[in-house]
């Protein structure tokens, strides 16, 4: 396993972990002070790979998870956050859930004419789809592609109803067919707010918007009429889960119409990963926030069993579930009315029916 001897500046991950289906890896010596043989350690660049996948609606069949369909633009973040339950998926393209995850994206280039041609079959049912559930399709990278954008106006096109996740400020750029799919109720746009303070969130999730920022593009949207809500995830035990009301509390003056949560979650390398990155930036609170991430995780730090590893187990998740609850009900955060598909229309001039 590549390992750095301090954290890298600008990333999440401290080292590139070993993959899984790789029967070879190599470790740079934790006594070596000359790392001149890397090419620039402490400032990996970011790389670019072309995606010829020849899909992009991705089907779900996982009965804890609330969606059917998924489209990602992008694989790999370049956003960094340490604890993303993605970084395993890098090992299935040979790269490491480390580093390379946040470094080696891959651009599905051809996004937006996939996805006219997948929405535009005749088996095609409009359902609600979840935009940038894997990785954030407004990664910095979507500045200058504008794939996303372009996903959007497809989106906006046929007036398929879709439900957008993001932790960039860089969604409100696209608010022109954002409210064009307001308007038939056929878009949510969902804003995560892992933690209030700029100083975790930075290393934490060092390429992404900062507090301030995603509470500013649920004002934005909001008072252009789009729906949104505010996913305070992951909460993590013994790190952020005391934030779990403050950020609630601002996303509602913000604007927020419906709130959601998730514990975090770290399979495979990402345990270690994160481990890591404790060592590396909170060591005197490490011990603590493993331990609580263990109680809730049945004594260990993932549990990938259908049903608790979304919700977890035992009194620290319990306490969560409830501080989430009464917040809910104390800052009058509603339940979402659903997406509806009923403008849903195709080069095929077919009206789908309602979907709540």
């Amino acid at each position: 396993m590549l390992r750095y001897l301090e954290p890298i500046k600008g990333r999440g991950a401290p080292d590139n972990a070993n993959n899984r289906f790789e029967v070879l890896g190599y470790h740079l010596d934790t006594d070596i002070t000359d790392v001149s043989v890397l090419e620039n350690p402490d400032r990996p660049k970011t790389q670019f790979f072309k995606d010829s996948s020849k899909t992009i609606i991705n089907k779900n069949d996982s009965p804890d998870i609330g969606f059917s369909y998924s489209v990602n633009p992008y694989r790999g973040c370049e956003h960094g956050c340490i604890y993303c339950f993605a970084r395993p998926t890098h090992e299935y393209l040979g790269f490491s859930p480390g580093i390379d995850f946040e470094t080696k994206i891959m651009v599905k280039e051809n996004a937006p004419q996939l996805l006219r041609k997948e929405l535009s079959k005749k088996s095609w049912q409009a359902d609600p789809i979840a935009f940038g559930i894997n990785v954030d399709a407004f990664q910095l990278v979507e500045r200058k592609l504008e794939l996303s954008r372009r996903c959007l106006e497809v989106f906006a096109e046929f007036r398929q109803p879709v439900t957008c996740i993001t932790k960039n400020f860089l969604i409100t750029r696209d608010i022109d067919y954002l409210s064009m799919l307001a308007r038939d109720q056929a878009v949510l746009v969902l804003v995560s707010i892992t933690s209030l303070d700029q100083s975790l969130q930075s290393k934490m999730e060092p390429r992404t918007s900062i507090p301030q920022k995603r509470l500013e593009a649920i004002r934005t949207l909001t008072d252009a009429g789009i729906p949104v809500g505010v996913m305070v995830a992951p909460v993590i035990p013994g790190l952020t889960d005391h934030e779990i009301l403050p950020i609630m509390d601002a996303a509602k003056k913000a604007g927020a119409v419906t709130a959601g949560h998730t514990l975090v979650r770290l399979p495979f390398a990402v345990k270690d990963l994160f481990e890591n990155w404790l060592t590396a930036h909170f060591p005197e609170r490490k011990d603590k926030v493993l331990a609580r991430i263990r109680d809730v995780r049945g004594g260990k730090l993932n549990d990938p069993n259908f049903g608790s590893r979304m919700r977890g187990q035992g009194i620290f998740a319990e306490q969560i579930h409830a501080t989430f609850k009464i917040g809910r009900q104390k800052l009058g955060f509603g339940h979402f009315a659903g997406l509806s598909s009923a403008a849903f229309r195709s080069p095929r001039g077919k009206q789908m029916g309602l979907f709540a």
